[in-house]
Order: structure tokens, then sequence, then C-alpha cells
């Protein structure tokens, strides 16, 4: 394992405390979001407390299924990226980060394709991953003739990164689908669900999420299930069959309770025959590409790099 960006380690922990303080000034939630919460949370832009900005450059459409996409398009298109935002399952959106999704297909002449997939509660699984299917299925048909290319790219964070890798799953085991996206990229996902070392150990440190918040996003989108249930390779994507994937860059922070989900990805994506690139951020907290860090840049302009090689 290879640590990232140690030369920002200081101003990265110095934020984190900043980040950490702030947190414990706020009313402590329980495990469980309130609807209160998902409310407040579903409003504001992932990470902050104002809404996001909508730009006039992104046009929100439904395709086959009803699933609703937001695109963004540039003037000139090398592939098409399908962007699956985080949010634990139960907020975030496909207009959530207009500004970074319309700067990256800019810089890395992408189309980029944001699904609007069904939330938990209301919707549990499989309504989210049903929703990445349709839209990947739907791309895999129709991207030569809406965008001009058969070059497709798949990627998300956190939970996103999570969907991504479900979705390729899919595609392969339901559709016989293989090789149509060329590349994933895959930002501080939780890949198991039933709970890596790492994400027990984590404790009660309020750095974004915790160990007691991930058990309780676990509960809203696999209501009911337990631990082992958990583990089911359709749910938790480290416990199933990775031949077939495509090259992917798997990225987190060491400061992140899901740091053993994408260490443990990465070996066994590698040992399933998929090149693999891995980068661990050095005092990364999860979701560190949200917050205006020296990290953050680095890390937008190698994703950019990335996806525009791949």
């Amino acid at each position: 394992m290879t640590i990232t960006d140690e030369d920002c380690l200081a101003e990265t922990l110095a934020f984190n405390e900043q980040f950490e303080a702030a947190a414990a000034n706020r009313p402590a939630r329980g495990p469980v979001p309130s609807t209160a919460t998902l409310a407040l949370l579903r409003r504001n832009r992932l990470g902050g407390d104002t809404p996001p900005v909508r730009l006039p450059h992104a046009q929100d459409r439904v395709v086959e299924g009803g699933v609703k996409l937001r695109t963004f398009v540039p003037d000139r298109v090398d592939g098409v990226y399908l962007h699956l935002h985080g949010g634990g399952w139960a907020f975030g959106s496909s207009d959530g980060q207009d500004e970074r999704l319309w700067r990256l297909a800019v810089q890395a002449r992408l189309a980029v394709v944001s699904v609007e997939y069904r939330l938990a509660p209301e919707h549990p699984f499989p309504a989210g991953p049903d929703d990445c299917e349709a839209a990947a299925r739907w791309l895999v048909e129709h991207a030569a003739t809406e965008f001009g290319t058969e070059r497709l790219l798949i990627g998300g964070e956190s939970a996103g990164a999570h969907l991504s890798v479900m979705t390729l799953l899919r595609l392969r085991d339901r559709h016989g689908i293989t090789g149509a996206f060329r590349a994933a990229h895959l930002l501080f996902g939780l890949y198991d669900l039933s709970m890596t070392p790492s994400q027990r150990s984590f404790g009660p440190r309020r750095l974004l999420i915790n160990t007691d918040s991930l058990r309780g996003i676990y509960e809203l989108f696999t209501p009911g299930m337990d631990g082992e249930q958990r583990r089911d390779p359709m749910l938790s994507p480290l416990f199933a069959n990775l031949a077939g994937l495509p090259p992917a860059r798997i990225v987190v922070g060491t400061e992140d309770p899901l740091l053993d989900d994408s260490l443990f990805l990465a070996g066994r994506w590698q040992a399933a025959g998929a090149p693999v690139q891995l980068g661990v951020v050095a005092g990364a907290m999860h979701g560190f590409t949200l917050f205006p860090l020296t990290v953050t840049e680095r890390e937008q302009r190698r994703e950019r790099d990335f996806l525009a090689t791949a």
C-alpha cells in the first residue's frame, strides 16, 4: 500500500480536527437518521449546510424504465461517464454536484450522465441498484446514437462507488455484458455491508461517518437484515466473483472507517485479473473531496486524468 499526499498531512489533519470540533457542537444524531434529519440532508449539499448549485448546462431526462438522468454534455465528447452519487443510499441527488460534474465533463471531454436513483428508506434495496442497472443498460444500448461514442466509464463516491460495482456485476451476471464499460472510478466506497474491521473499530469519531452511522444507513438500505444476510454478494461486492470487471482506480483516506473496504476490494479486483490503481490519501477522512483542501484539488485532477485516458 502506497500512501499519497503526505506533504499535505498537516493541513488535512487540521481540517479533520476542525470538522470534529464543529460536529461536537451540533446535537448528536441517533444511529438511524430521523425523518427531519433526512429531509435536511436531502435539501443541502453533501457535506455542507447550503443547497447545491444547479447549473443551466445540465439537462434532466427520463429514459426507459422511468429512470431519471441528469446529463452534462460538453462541446467535445470522447466518452461517457455514468456517475452514481453518494449519500448512504438515502440522500444525495443527481443535481447535487453540478459544478464538479460540469468541470469534469469539460476537462476530461466526457458526457457525464448522473443517475437520480430511488432512495431509502422509502425505496430500500433493491430499488436504487435496479435504477442504476437500468441506466447502465440504456447507456450500453444508446450511447453511440445519443453521444456519438461507445467508450463508457462508470464511477461514484461512497454509496455511489458501491452501486458502481454492483451495476457492473449485474450487467455481467444478468445480461452477459462485460467489457462495455472500459474503467471504474471508485471513491471511498462501502463494499462489505456486514462491516469490515476498520468499520467496526472506527468508533464514535464524528468525521462525516462513523461506526454507528454506518450501522444506521445499512438498516435504512437493508431493513431487518442481519450481518450474515448483508454478506450476500448481491449486497456486498467484496464477497462477489469479480472476474471480467474492467480496470479500476480505487481511492480512500487513511482516516476513513471504510479504509479496509478499499484495500480489500483492490486486492480482490487485481486477483480477479484486472489492473487496479489504489490511492490511499494521508490523513483524509470519508468524503474528503467534498471540502476545499489541497488533497481535494489533487484528487480531482487524478480522477480527471484517469477518466480522460482510460
